[in-house]
């Protein structure tokens, strides 16, 4: 036998240094957006910081991290804005990081949003990466990046650590790491209200995993874990959930209540569809809900096609959730873009399609994207921004 036959195969890199390609352009379009909107506030006498820390949301989660649950607003038409309204693993670990750092509250958030961050893009890779292969995880960690809202991923906001606490979640119910997946859905569930979403799927994944035999790859793992790791998921989101209806004294379906004050729901559509019909009564109003149709009609196709394509049980389930709570819900209707972040599941497909193309070809088409996206986010922060 050769010494060129007995020699060892090469080790396989670690999953942080095959990831490094995804997170070096992720970082690169993070800190693009970020100088564009530094430029365009300065431009307009604004401050990006105080738009990225101190503005919408980013304020209810910092007043939370300070001083703790209590705050509410009454308007003038009687709607009642608590911050009981928010969920507390953001506020947690800005607290936390304040407690450790000299950081405020809201340089904390923007710190645990710019690690969190990174951490998705390292989730949704991993991700990827396992179903399609290295060059469809790094374009979808791109896709993910470009998305026109996603200057929120910069925000101290609780969607990049959301996301983040979903696609490791979802990455450990695709490998078999029952556990470790209802440890992180209970997580995603202290996070947002969407942190159902992950909790199906884990509860589908576990569900549909006693139906059939492991793999090589993913070999089965004990009914145990799986019941364990099931009966992990849930407890995130119902604790805050039932400790809101026992502060605010309204029962269980008291954090529904809370909801209300803020004229968030779920109806089916219902409002979404009389908010777009109105605006196709006038011009140029028109134009704008032509375009909320074509994207509604996009983001079903995207969902069609991760059918089509066969992507796992686990990831339709989320994506299918996140869709209907933010398409569904009659929150306000500028809200649902960044509400749609979390679903990247979405993106694979065309990750699919870019990792097919020629390198050349790809690379333009991603930077001409992130030039666009830096340029749109750096309006709509200086405009109207997320509420």
């Amino acid at each position: 036998m050769t010494e060129t036959a007995t020699r060892a195969a090469p080790p396989v890199p670690s999953l942080p240094r095959r990831a490094l390609p995804a997170l070096l352009g992720y970082a690169g379009v993070r800190v693009l957006g970020l100088a564009v909107l530094a430029l365009w506030s300065a431009a307009r006498g604004t401050s990006a910081h105080t738009l990225l820390s101190a503005r919408w949301d980013s304020l209810w989660y910092a007043g939370v991290a300070g001083a703790g649950y209590g705050h509410e607003i009454r308007l003038p038409n009687g709607d009642v804005h608590s911050d009981l309204a928010f969920f507390p693993l953001l506020p947690w670990l800005e607290r936390l990081l304040h407690a450790l750092t000299p950081l405020s509250y809201a340089d904390a958030g923007l710190a645990v949003s710019a690690v969190a961050s990174l951490a998705a893009a390292g989730g949704i890779f991993a991700l990827a990466e396992r179903l399609y292969g290295a060059r469809a995880g790094v374009c979808a960690v791109l896709l993910w990046a470009v998305l026109p809202v996603g200057v929120v991923q910069s925000m101290a906001y609780s969607e990049s650590l959301f996301t983040a606490l979903a696609a490791w979640s979802l990455y450990a119910v695709v490998s078999g790491r029952w556990v470790t997946a209802g440890v992180l859905a209970a997580l995603a569930g202290l996070t947002r209200p969407v942190g159902a979403a992950v909790v199906a799927a884990v509860w589908v994944a576990a569900i549909a995993s006693f139906g059939r035999t492991g793999s090589a790859d993913a070999p089965r793992a004990p009914a145990w874990r799986r019941v364990l790791g099931a009966a992990l998921a849930p407890l995130g989101a119902a604790a805050y959930v039932l400790w809101v209806g026992h502060r605010t004294g309204d029962g269980p379906l008291g954090y529904l209540d809370v909801q209300a004050g803020w004229r968030n729901g779920f109806d089916g559509g219902y409002a979404f569809a009389r908010f777009v019909g109105g605006m196709l009564t006038a011009f140029p109003s028109a134009l704008a809900g032509i375009a909320l149709i074509i994207g509604v009609v996009l983001l079903l196709w995207l969902y069609g096609a991760g059918v089509r394509r066969g992507q796992p049980l686990p990831l339709l389930v989320y994506s299918g959730v996140v869709l209907a709570l933010a398409l569904c819900a009659s929150s306000y209707f500028g809200s649902k873009p960044r509400l749609l972040l979390p679903a990247f599941p979405l993106l694979l497909p065309p990750a699919e399609a870019l990792a097919r193309a020629r390198p050349a070809r790809a690379a333009l088409l991603a930077g001409a994207l992130a030039a666009g996206a830096a340029v749109y986010g750096a309006w709509w922060l200086n405009g109207s921004g997320p509420p």
